[in-house]
C-alpha cells in the first residue's frame, strides 16, 4: 500500500511539473519531437504489416535509441531527482519503483507506447489468443526500455567519476551512435543477407517472440524488468559522492603571460575534467566509427572523412564552453589584460587538431584519396571550429552547472537540456557551413581548394573569435548573471521566439529543423558520392540524375538548405532589426 502511494504521489507530482514547464521554447521543442516520434512510431508500426523480421530489427533500434538517447542529452529525464526525496527515509527500491513510475509520465514513453502497438498489430493478425499475449507483452516491454535507459545513465554516471570509466564510455556511446546514424549501411546489409537472427533474442525482440508463441519471452521481460529495477535502486543509492580525481602527481602550472595562464588552465582542464574526457573520446570514437561503417559493404570511400567527422561532433560536444565553466565564469571576466577567448581558441586547437590531422593523413592514406578535398576541409573545419565554439557560447550560452555540483547525475552539466541539445545541432551546422567554400572549389578545381580552406580557415578562427571576445567585454556582467541566476534578460535577447505569431514559429522551426537536410546529406555528402563516382546510391537524389545534372542538382539543394536556414534567422529576428 506505502509502495503504490508513493508511486501515485510520484506520477503525480510529475504531471504537474510537466504542465508547469511545457511552456515558450520549451513546448515548441517537445511538440518537434513529439512529431518526429510520431512519424518514426507509424513506421514501426507498419512494419508489422510487412515483414516481422524487420520488426524486430525497428525495435533493436528503439532500445538502442532508449540507451544513447539520454546519455547523448545530457542525462535523460530528470525531472524528479533521486536528491529530492532524500531526506524522507525512503528505502532504495520503493523510491526506484516510484521513479520508475513517474518516468512513463512524458512524450518519450507515450512515442515509445506507440510504436510498441506493432506487437498489437502482429498478435491480432496471428490470432485472440497472440493478441491477448500483445497486452502484457507490451507493457513489459516499455518498462524494459525505460529501465535499461535509467541503469544505462547511472552505470556511465558512475562510470564518469573515474577517467577509465570516462573513456571507455565515450567510446562505446560513440560506436554505437554512430552505429545508428550509419543504420541505412545495416539496412542494405540486412537486405543483402537478410535481417541476423540475433535481434530476435536480444531484450527488444522478446516481446515479439511471446506474441508469436515462445511464451518463455513473456517470463523473460517480467524477470528482466524486476532485475533491472533491483539494480537501478542499488545504483540510485550511489548517486551520492562526488567525482574528485586526485592532483597527486601533477606538475605545477607555470605560465610567464596571462594569455599563458589561460591555455594552461584550459589544458589541465581537457586533461583533468572526466566530462571533457568523456566528449573527447566521444567524438573520437563517434568519427571513426561512422567513417568506417561502410566497409561492411565493401566501401572504403567515407574513412578520410574521419578526421573531419570527428571535428564536427568534438565542436557540437564543446558548444557550451562558457556554459560548462558554471559560476567560475567570474574569473574570466575579471582577469586583467588577457585574451581569454584566444587562450580557449588554441587550447581546443592544441587538444583536438593532432587527433584530427592524425586520422584524417593515415586513412586518407589508406584509401589513396581523394587529397584535394580532404586537406581542403580539414583547416577549414579546425578554423570554423575554433571560432565557433567560444561564438556560439557566449551568444547562445545556457547556464550550466558548476563542475562541483554534479555529484549526482555527472552528465547533466545544465538543467535545460533541450537548450543544449539545439545549441550542439545550430553548431553541427555552422561548422559544415564553414567548409563548403573550400569543399565546393576543391570538387571543382582540385588542389585551389586546399589554399581556400586554408584562407577560411584562418578567418573563421581569427574573425569569430574576434566577435566573441568583444562579447565578452560587452556583455560579461549580463552572461554572469544569466549563469548564477538561470534567467536570461528580454533586453539582451537576439532571437525572441515568444514574440512570434504561431505561423512564423512553424515557419522557423521547420526551416531550422529541416533546413540540415538539403544542406548536408543531399546537397554536401551527394557531391561527394557523384566526385567519387558513387551513382545510384541509397536516397540521394544527385546521384541518380544525368551526367550533366549532378552537381547542379547538388548545389540547389545547397542552396536550399541555406536558403531554409536564412529564412528561419530572418523570421525570428525582431521587428527593429530587421
Amino acid at each position: 500500500m506505502a509502495v503504490a502511494l508513493t508511486t501515485l504521489t510520484m506520477a503525480r507530482m510529475k504531471v504537474a511539473m510537466l504542465r508547469h514547464a511545457f511552456r515558450g521554447t520549451r513546448a515548441q521543442t517537445a511538440g518537434t519531437g513529439a512529431v518526429l516520434g510520431a512519424l518514426l512510431a507509424a513506421g514501426t508500426i507498419y512494419l508489422a504489416f510487412t515483414d516481422p523480421d524487420l520488426l524486430a530489427a525497428g525495435y533493436a533500434v528503439w532500445l538502442l535509441g532508449w540507451i544513447l538517447g539520454p546519455i547523448f542529452m545530457g542525462g535523460g529525464d530528470e525531472t524528479l531527482r533521486p536528491e529530492y526525496f532524500s531526506l524522507l527515509g525512503l528505502s532504495p527500491r520503493r523510491l526506484a519503483a516510484g521513479l520508475l513510475v513517474s518516468a512513463f509520465v512524458g512524450v518519450a514513453p507515450l512515442v515509445s507506447l506507440t510504436a510498441l502497438l506493432g506487437l498489437l498489430v502482429a498478435g491480432v493478425r496471428l490470432g485472440v489468443a497472440n493478441a491477448l499475449v500483445a497486452v502484457p507483452a507490451t507493457a513489459l516491454q516499455l518498462a524494459v526500455f525505460v529501465l535499461l535507459s535509467k541503469v544505462s545513465v547511472a552505470v556511465v554516471g558512475l562510470a564518469l567519476r573515474t577517467r577509465p570509466g570516462a573513456i571507455v564510455s565515450g567510446l562505446l556511446n560513440g560506436a554505437i551512435l554512430a552505429a545508428l546514424g550509419q543504420i541505412w549501411v545495416f539496412f542494405m546489409l540486412f537486405g543483402q543477407t537478410g535481417v541476423p537472427a540475433v535481434v530476435w533474442y536480444l531484450p527488444s525482440g522478446w516481446g515479439l517472440l511471446a506474441v508469436q508463441g515462445e511464451w518463455w519471452a513473456l517470463g523473460a521481460l517480467a524477470l528482466l524488468a524486476l532485475l533491472l529495477l533491483g539494480a537501478w535502486a542499488a545504483l540510485l543509492s550511489r548517486r551520492a559522492g562526488a567525482a574528485r580525481p586526485s592532483t597527486r602527481g601533477r606538475r605545477p602550472m607555470r605560465a610567464a603571460t596571462a594569455n599563458g595562464a589561460i591555455v594552461a588552465k584550459e589544458l589541465r582542464t581537457w586533461s583533468r575534467d572526466l566530462v571533457r574526457n568523456h566528449q573527447l573520446t566521444f567524438a573520437l570514437s563517434y568519427g571513426v566509427c561512422f567513417a568506417a561503417s561502410p566497409l561492411v559493404l565493401g566501401w572504403d570511400g567515407m574513412l578520410p572523412y574521419a578526421g573531419p567527422i570527428f571535428i564536427v561532433m568534438a565542436a557540437a560536444m564543446t558548444s557550451n564552453l562558457y556554459g560548462t565553466d558554471g559560476t567560475a565564469l567570474w574569473l574570466t571576466l575579471m582577469t586583467p589584460s588577457a585574451s581569454d577567448v584566444r587562450g580557449r581558441q588554441l587550447a581546443w586547437l592544441s587538444a583536438h587538431a593532432p587527433v584530427a590531422i592524425v586520422l584524417t593523413v593515415a586513412f586518407t592514406a589508406v584509401t589513396g584519396g581523394p587529397w584535394p578535398l580532404i586537406l581542403a576541409l580539414l583547416p577549414a573545419l579546425l578554423g570554423g571550429a575554433t571560432g565557433l565554439v567560444p561564438l556560439v557560447s557566449a551568444y547562445g550560452l545556457v547556464p550550466g552547472t558548476d563542475p562541483h555540483r554534479r555529484a549526482g547525475n555527472p552528465l547533466r552539466t545544465s538543467e535545460d537540456d533541450g537548450g543544449l541539445t539545439g545549441l550542439a545541432y545550430l553548431m553541427l551546422a555552422l561548422v559544415l557551413l564553414t567548409a563548403v567554400p573550400a569543399g565546393l572549389v576543391a570538387i571543382w578545381y582540385g588542389w585551389a581548394g586546399v589554399a581556400v580552406g586554408v584562407v577560411t580557415g584562418v578567418l573563421c578562427h581569427w574573425g569569430l573569435g574576434l566577435l566573441a571576445e568583444r562579447r565578452l567585454r560587452s556583455q560579461g556582467p549580463e552572461l554572469l548573471d544569466v549563469m548564477r541566476s538561470g534567467r536570461k534578460p528580454q533586453a539582451t535577447m537576439k532571437f525572441r521566439f515568444e514574440e512570434l505569431s504561431k505561423t512564423h514559429k512553424t515557419i522557423a522551426w521547420l526551416c531550422f529543423g529541416f533546413g540540415a537536410i538539403p544542406l548536408v546529406p543531399q546537397g554536401i555528402i551527394a557531391a561527394v558520392f557523384v566526385t567519387n563516382g558513387m551513382l545510384r546510391h541509397t536516397w540521394f537524389l544527385a546521384t541518380y540524375m544525368p551526367s550533366g545534372l549532378r552537381y547542379p542538382v547538388a548545389a540547389a539543394f545547397v542552396a536550399l538548405g541555406l536558403a531554409m536556414y536564412g529564412t528561419g534567422v530572418w523570421v525570428v529576428k525582431p521587428r527593429s532589426s530587421r
